[in-house]
């Protein structure tokens, strides 16, 4: 048994030697890199055409991609309808003004502002998630709105979890590992003898002595994980997370933490992303469809 770690992520993992788990783990390592450069709206990089690059030429021209990026797009446009709004790739242009003043509040805290309404209801003009004009024969992502922009966070990372988890599985025959990459966990089977891995869920409230609150066991599945506890800044006293509700531009406040279990990360991320956005009775009713 092996494992690798870094701040908030960790692979762990069953191998016959440590030279074959470091082998198997470089190659994870660099496909987690693939999709983080595929899926990134900030950075460009040579030789890929990514989300940002898509941003760049909206209303400008269509842009040649990976299929994997049109595979998540068709995801994120999927989980858009089946969460009623939910869960909207669309919203770059909102998203982009709070990470701005998030940055900068996060930096110096005594100047800590929330965006103008007036600003953020102007950038949601610029939401339409059928605005994306995707053509899989050319392989092309064309934004028809100039002023509007990707944000894949609310489902990247877990679409990418399942996907190097697949590839973990299907191309390296690992059968035992656990995936835990920022809030996603990703269960390849249990452990060797039979039982499952054990996962705990994190208490939202950080200053507890209780570090978790629930612990399950999983395999074969994932356990993805939306909360307000790590990416958020606070104004006046009060705590902004990062997760916007598209029908009021504001940061969802329902819930400090929801965790949705199943066998799909990328679906799981979708999910926990939307039922954050919506009231319990909602998030329930959704939840139990």
């Amino acid at each position: 048994v092996g494992s690798e770690m870094c701040i908030r992520d960790r692979i762990i993992g069953y191998a016959s030697s440590k030279e074959q788990f470091s082998e198997q783990m470089s190659l994870i390592k660099d496909k987690f890199q693939y999709y983080n450069d595929l899926y990134d709206i900030y950075h460009d990089y040579e030789g890929m055409n990514n989300i940002k690059t898509i941003n760049d030429n909206a209303g400008i021209q269509p842009v040649k991609v990976d299929e994997e990026i049109i595979e998540l797009l068709k995801l994120g446009i999927t989980m858009d309808e089946k969460t009623d709004g939910n869960m909207n790739i669309a919203m770059g242009s909102v998203l982009s003004i709070w990470h701005d003043y998030r940055e900068a509040g996060s930096e110096d805290p005594y100047s800590a502002e929330l965006p103008p309404m007036d600003e953020l209801e102007r950038a949601a003009e610029h939401t339409d998630i059928h605005d994306i004009v995707i053509d899989e024969e050319a392989s092309t992502v064309y934004l028809t709105d100039p002023d509007m922009s990707l944000d894949v966070g609310s489902i990247g990372k877990g679409y990418a979890v399942q996907k190097v988890a697949e590839y973990a599985k299907n191309e390296l025959g690992i059968r035992y590992m656990l995936f835990s990459v920022g809030g996603n966990v990703c269960a390849i089977g249990g452990h060797p003898d039979g039982s499952a891995w054990a996962v705990g869920i994190q208490n939202p409230d950080v200053e507890s002595d209780q570090a978790y609150i629930k612990k399950v066991e999983v395999q074969d599945l994932s356990v993805v994980t939306s909360g307000n506890y790590q990416r958020y800044y606070t104004v006046d006293g009060k705590r902004y997370c990062h997760i916007i509700n598209q029908d009021t531009l504001m940061p969802a406040d329902n819930f400090s933490s929801v965790t949705i279990i199943t066998n799909d990360s990328g679906m799981a991320d979708a999910y926990s992303t939307a039922v954050f956005n919506m009231p319990l009775a909602e998030g329930m009713e959704f939840v139990n469809q």
